[in-house]
Parts: structure tokens; C-alpha cells; sequence
């Protein structure tokens, strides 16, 4: 019998692609009228930064999601003040963001679905842990969820052992008793299932499956939209309407 339900955030919840762009354009243009930047110079530097932060700090740390330490990085290198342009650039991007961003199709419907079943909610996702709170609440899910675990609390990026085993110790319940949702297949799903937990794939994007992903199919299940999700699990072992 499934006990708890446990979701990724980013593009599981909501489309974090199209928050990205609108934040990242809104920065952009501050940093051409204030900073002297093109567009294409502040974005081919922050990509920089990014992937230099990653090789500084490695895979399983959840600082290297950090805005506000790329946007740091940028002004130091380019020897601009970190004040006033730090805080503005960092509240500009979440403005934008937020402005553009909603919940997936039919996620908070299956959500209310769920917890009338009596079945808990999980949250578990990489990055810091006070952004993720705000996307909970902002995009309106924060009153369904139960518990959650980030990556910052972990010490640990998915698919790592010992992100999933958190998740599971906070579900409460055993691996079998979890389903895992989430749209990365080689951090949620692959995770999910060595754990021994149901893994769903989100994959709403019809992204072609990488062939290097050392999943079986009997191992995971893939869906569309989140219609497809409560038939699925009815026909699991122990569903129930």
C-alpha cells in the first residue's frame, strides 16, 4: 500500500525553464544599463561562473545552485560594488521569475486527491532550502506538504544514497510504500529506484529516455501529465480508490 507520495520541484512542479528565462532576460537588461553589459556578455559570464563554482565546489553541494553567489562572483570580477547591485539583480530575477511561473497541469488537483486518501506528501529536491520554501508558497502547494528534504539538508545531491534514505526516514514508511516523482531521470528516477522505491518519471517534455540511464523498464513509470498518475497507481499492489 502506498503511504507517501514524494515530489521533485523544479520542472516537476512547475516549468522551471520558462522562470529562467524571464528571470534571467530581467537581469540582463539591469546589467546593460547599470553594469555597462551586452545581454550576451552577462550571460556567457554567468554561465562561466557557473560552471567554475561546480568544479570549485563538486557535484553534491547545494551552494552551487546559488544566484546570489554567482551574481557575486560577476561584480567582484568585473570590480563593480556588490551594493547596491547584488540585492537588485537578485530581486529582480525572483520578481520575474514568479511573475511567469504556475503550477504543472493538474499536480495540485492530484495532490488534493491524494491527501483525501490519507496518503502524505514529500518534498525532494536539490538546491538551498529557503528558495524552494518560497516556491512552495508562492506557486501554492506549501499547504500540502508533509515534510521535505533538500539537498542542503542532506548533504547530498539526488541520486546520492543518502539523499534518498532521508526522504524515506521522513516518509516514515518502507522504500516499497514511497513513490519518487520527478522530471530528471538519472537524479530522481534512478535515485528512486535504487532506493527501492516506485519512481515515475515526469516527463511532460517528451524528452528522449539517454541511453546510457542503467534503468530497466520494469524499474520505473513513465507519464505525461498527471492525469496518468492515479490510474497507475490504483493498479499497483494494494491501490485503492
Amino acid at each position: 500500500m502506498i503511504k507517501e507520495v514524494i515530489f521533485d520541484i523544479d520542472d516537476t512542479l512547475y516549468d522551471y525553464e520558462v522562470g529562467d528565462e524571464a528571470g534571467m532576460e530581467r537581469t540582463a537588461v539591469y546589467a546593460e544599463a547599470e553594469l555597462q553589459m551586452s545581454r550576451e556578455e552577462f550571460l556567457a559570464l554567468h554561465e562561466k561562473l557557473r560552471l567554475e563554482t561546480n568544479k570549485r565546489l563538486g557535484m553534491d553541494n547545494a551552494v552551487i545552485h546559488s544566484r546570489s553567489i554567482r551574481l557575486q562572483n560577476m561584480l567582484e570580477l568585473m570590480e563593480k560594488p556588490i551594493f547596491p547591485h547584488l540585492r537588485k539583480m537578485y530581486d529582480l530575477y525572483w520578481q520575474a521569475f514568479f511573475e511567469v511561473c504556475k503550477p504543472e497541469p493538474g499536480c495540485m488537483e492530484l495532490m488534493e486527491k491524494l491527501k483525501k486518501r490519507g496518503i502524505t506528501i514529500g518534498i525532494g529536491t536539490d538546491m538551498t532550502a529557503r528558495m524552494q520554501y518560497e516556491k512552495l508558497e508562492k506557486l501554492g502547494y506549501a499547504p500540502y506538504i508533509n515534510h521535505m528534504v533538500t539537498s542542503q539538508e542532506a548533504g547530498y545531491e539526488k541520486p546520492h544514497r543518502l539523499f534518498m534514505e532521508r526522504c524515506i526516514q521522513k516518509a516514515g514508511c518502507r522504500p516499497e510504500e514511497c513513490i519518487f516523482v520527478g522530471d530528471n531521470i538519472r537524479k530522481d528516477v534512478l535515485g528512486a529506484a535504487n532506493a527501492g522505491m516506485y519512481a515515475v518519471w515526469y516527463n511532460a517534455k517528451c524528452k528522449e529516455r539517454p541511453a546510457d540511464v542503467d534503468l530497466k523498464p520494469e524499474q520505473y513509470h513513465e507519464i505525461r501529465s498527471y492525469q496518468e498518475f492515479l490510474p497507475w497507481m490504483d493498479g499497483l499492489a494494494g491501490g485503492e480508490e
